[in-house]
């Protein structure tokens, strides 16, 4: 139930101490955000307590139609080779992600086209996101609550560089994906916007996102290539997309 003496750090306390136990909790359990300023409050509470200093982001559009973004924490780059904790109800999701390179300010008049945000692109890559929420309905019933959570992310691996043309071509590229060497997705990208740049499009063009936002070297993921995928186990994770390829490790 949302409170108008709604405490921001309070709700970060409770999630921080239920995704360091690795727990959920039912909505009806946590003390609701009643607007978006204030599930940032509690968003930028449980990341400062999670020691957040990455410079990377994910970018969602929700229901509302309201830009959201979190951090991606654990962050990490590396083609082959990286480590990561392993979750009962983990999510995995393919994902195409973005360096800027070049600053992208609040336009107080007239929007970001497209072909300006790709062009802002530096470098494009395939990276995983893992995804997983203190939230035992997800955003099903609590949006703001979900965006508190950090939008569900539980950690980042940046992968390889893709030629930036994926960001044109990428949906119909084909996609496998195997744990412990058994497929768990073996079919084409498909995002669910069809174009990877939409979200980011409409960040960018959010008057009411941080001023500080979407500067040079700014690392930006861009949704799910193959949907959220539950991995029963932790394991060996390779992903492949086109030619490109990346391994990663999660342990148990």
């Amino acid at each position: 139930m949302t409170d108008s003496a709604f405490d921001p750090r309070a709700l970060a306390a409770k999630l921080r101490s239920l995704r360091n136990a690795g727990k959920q909790a039912s909505t009806a359990e946590f003390p609701l955000p009643g607007d978006h300023r204030q599930a940032m409050d509690a968003q930028n509470f449980l990341s400062a307590e999670e020691g957040i200093r990455s410079n990377a982001w994910k970018v969602a559009m929700p229901a509302d139609n309201q830009p959201v973004t979190a951090p991606l924490h654990p962050y990490v780059e590396a083609v082959s080779g990286a480590k990561l904790p392993w979750v009962a109800g983990m999510k995995y999701e393919a994902e195409i992600a973005v360096r800027l390179g070049k600053d992208l300010p609040i336009r107080s008049g007239g929007k970001y086209t497209r072909a300006e945000i790709a062009d802002a692109v530096a470098d494009a890559y395939l990276g995983v996101e893992l995804s997983w929420t203190a939230v035992a309905e997800g955003n099903k019933i609590s949006p703001l609550l979900f965006l508190a959570d950090r939008l569900a992310n539980l950690g980042y691996v940046l992968g390889p560089v893709l030629p930036r043309s994926i960001l044109d071509t990428c949906t119909g590229t084909p996609l496998k994906v195997t744990l412990n060497g058994q497929p768990i997705y073996d079919a084409t990208a498909q995002h669910v916007k069809v174009d990877v740049l939409t979200w980011l499009v409409d960040y960018a063009n959010d008057t009411f996102r941080p001023d500080s936002s979407l500067r040079s070297g700014a690392v930006i993921t861009t949704g799910s290539l193959c949907g959220a995928i539950e991995l029963a186990s932790g394991g060996e994770l390779d992903t492949t997309l086109g030619d490109a390829r990346m391994h990663l490790s999660l342990t148990q």
